[in-house]
């Protein structure tokens, strides 16, 4: 499932979205999906469409990586889409057998959540993708030292969180290798019934498991022997700075934020 996902990876190019501080991206990021969230009407999920396909145009990236984001979660999005229909009901009735009904309520319930869910994977993959690792734990640090009078480990939880995000598509190649070697040593990942498919995954999940966790010993190794001690008295080699195209994508976003809040008041 996890096959060609696009978080976690960052595509190097000029665009405009590229060239934005990351915390103007992170914040930007969490109002939109607040955003989202808070859309209740299909109206408001247009113009947020509309918003983020701006957002993907400044970013110069190819419509193939953004399709690779959102196939691998086809299923999820289709599921979420039929639930809805099934359990919501109101409007008029559509389809009926014995107990199952679907109403046209129920279909528009399922359209704007599966709606919602597409947009929070692109506005994911979009941080991610315009935003190189170091720039994003920077940025990160940066939004969360504001707790650090509190003792909050600001750097600690920045590095782990774009490390996490970092091995995302590691861990989905390495999974999709060990899915193609059970394959020809002849695991049949596609017979029997739920429960027997399930155990199937074992071969697969096993490997890639013990694999993590080597893959972060050697990671927590290389660290050690470069001195890693925290951020505590760490530099830097480029300082973030905010200019006139960060205040105007907050702005923009704010004005999104703040018509989806005045929409859902009214409604």
């Amino acid at each position: 499932m996890l096959r060609g996902i696009a978080i976690g990876q960052h595509y190097p190019v000029q665009s405009l979205l590229h060239s934005l501080d990351p915390r103007t991206k992170i914040v930007a990021t969490l109002l939109y999906m607040f955003a989202v969230f808070l859309a209740a009407d299909y109206r408001m999920l247009l113009v947020l469409g509309i918003y983020s396909l701006l957002a993907v145009n400044l970013a110069n990236l190819p419509w193939r990586i953004l399709w690779a984001g959102l196939r691998p979660l086809r299923w999820i999005i289709c599921f979420t889409l039929i639930i809805h229909s099934l359990i919501t009901p109101g409007g008029a009735m559509l389809w009926n057998w014995w107990r199952i009904a679907v109403y046209s309520e129920g279909i528009l319930r399922g359209i704007l959540m599966s709606s919602r869910l597409i947009l929070l994977i692109l506005t994911t993959s979009l941080l991610t993708l315009t935003t190189s690792p170091i720039a994003l734990t920077d940025g990160l640090e940066r939004l969360l030292s504001i707790f650090k009078p509190l003792g909050f480990p600001a750097h600690e939880v920045a590095m782990m969180l774009t490390i996490a995000l970092r091995f995302i598509p590691t861990l989905s190649e390495e999974g999709e290798k060990i899915f193609k070697a059970q394959t020809v040593r002849g695991v049949e990942f596609d017979r029997g019934n739920l429960l027997q498919r399930l155990q199937s995954l074992i071969p697969v999940l096993v490997p890639l498991f013990i694999g993590a966790l080597r893959r972060a010993e050697d990671l927590a190794i290389a660290m050690e022997a470069r001195c890693y001690r925290g951020g505590q008295g760490r530099g830097r080699f480029r300082e973030l700075t905010f200019n006139l195209r960060d205040g105007v994508a907050l702005t923009l976003t704010l004005g999104v934020l703040a018509l989806t809040l005045i929409a859902k008041t009214l409604s």
